[in-house]
């Protein structure tokens, strides 16, 4: 694996991190510059994109980068001239970082949802 391959990763790894601190605010929240790169500034002002629409965004995201990583799995047990282990095994490990950060969201959001409900009226 080049090290180009890894550096596109990591910055991948970074985009999905300023996203999920930019939807959440706080102290550790992304410049206003960061958010528009992100995608995050038209995410919170456009009423069209609303938490659902976001978050069905994200799951159709993982859901097509996971399909990728199978099919190129596939075809590299196939032995399709052209697809190699390493760039097999990019794809893998981008569909699972993708869904771990998917899983982690939905984690929050259920504990924030718990977290409301047991607040006093």
């Amino acid at each position: 694996m080049s090290s180009l391959q890894i550096d596109a990763v990591l910055s991948q790894i970074r985009a999905m991190q300023s996203q999920i601190k930019g939807v959440g605010g706080g102290v550790g929240a992304p410049s206003n510059d960061v958010a528009k790169v992100a995608g995050v500034e038209s995410a919170v002002q456009s009423p069209t994109n609303s938490f659902a629409n976001v978050m069905k965004q994200g799951l159709d995201s993982v859901n097509q980068t996971q399909a990728r990583a199978s099919d190129l799995a596939t075809k590299f047990e196939q032995g399709v001239p052209g697809v190699e282990l390493p760039q097999v095994m990019l794809e893998m490990q981008k569909a699972s970082v993708s869904f771990r950060a998917v899983t982690e969201v939905r984690n929050r959001f259920v504990s924030a949802y718990q977290e409301i409900m047991n607040m006093p009226i």
